[in-house]
């Protein structure tokens, strides 16, 4: 990627895990692959204090990156409702402050098929700029559903800080890590971004990524289910 210097081209990628590990391994793989530096982190006093360590090196577990005029958020730890707003608004503050005019966050969204042609990733928008990306790039439109829990928080406050946002939901198993579907969605995010990537490496890294993530499935269902119960009825599971 080169460098540029117009500010209305900064964006940031926003991953965090919810259905098949989709937005952690997304984003994970385009850090690695593009050899992104870390510039920081962010803390809550109300999240579990953890930490990891990779390499011997110390990592927080919500962690900012940047290469030229990309930037993304990773977090390895689930977002619990009672501190999502707050973890969302000060994305969005960061953005304000970095001049970012674009976020996009790569999600999944949950299907019955065993199939992995019938794998898709959808575009939902906030943004006429983001809709023509999506007309451009051959990406079908999230059409109708119900949206809960941080991916419902996440569009609430973007849009509210009228700061352009583009989910890609990729369809996938909600229930395990999905690397197949993780992918597709790297593969699809890369095609927005018109970044090369090769799928033989995608499957070593996500593959990695799955086994180093194991317990963060649970962790993230347990996550999932908190959220429901805070909904007055069931949505349908096809749309979380």
């Amino acid at each position: 990627m080169k460098a540029k210097t117009k500010t209305a081209n900064k964006i940031l990628l926003l991953g965090f895990p919810g259905n098949g590990l989709i937005g952690t391994f997304t984003v994970s793989y385009l850090i690695s692959h593009l050899q992104m530096r870390l510039i920081g982190d962010i803390n809550h006093p109300d999240m579990t204090p953890t930490l990891f360590v990779e390499n011997g090196e110390i990592l927080s577990p919500i962690r900012i990156y940047q290469k030229d005029n990309l930037y993304a958020i990773i977090s390895d730890v689930p977002i619990f409702p009672e501190v999502a707003h707050e973890f969302v608004s000060s994305i969005a503050e960061f953005c304000q402050k970095n001049h970012i005019k674009k976020v996009i966050v790569p999600s999944g969204v949950d299907t019955q098929s065993t199939d992995s042609k019938d794998t898709k990733t959808y575009g939902l928008a906030t943004h006429p700029s983001f809709e023509k990306l999506m007309y451009d790039n051959d990406l079908p439109k999230f059409i109708a559903g119900s949206i809960i829990g941080t991916d419902a928080t996440v569009i609430t406050v973007f849009r509210n800080y009228r700061i352009p946002l583009l989910m890609l939901y990729t369809s996938c198993h909600s229930f395990f890590p999905d690397p197949q579907a993780s992918i597709f969605a790297i593969t699809s995010l890369a095609k927005v971004l018109k970044i090369q990537v090769d799928t033989k490496d995608i499957q070593k890294r996500v593959d990695y990524l799955r086994i180093q993530h194991r317990s963060l499935m649970q962790e993230t269902l347990d996550a999932i289910q908190q959220q429901e119960k805070q909904l007055p009825s069931k949505v349908p599971p096809i749309y979380r």
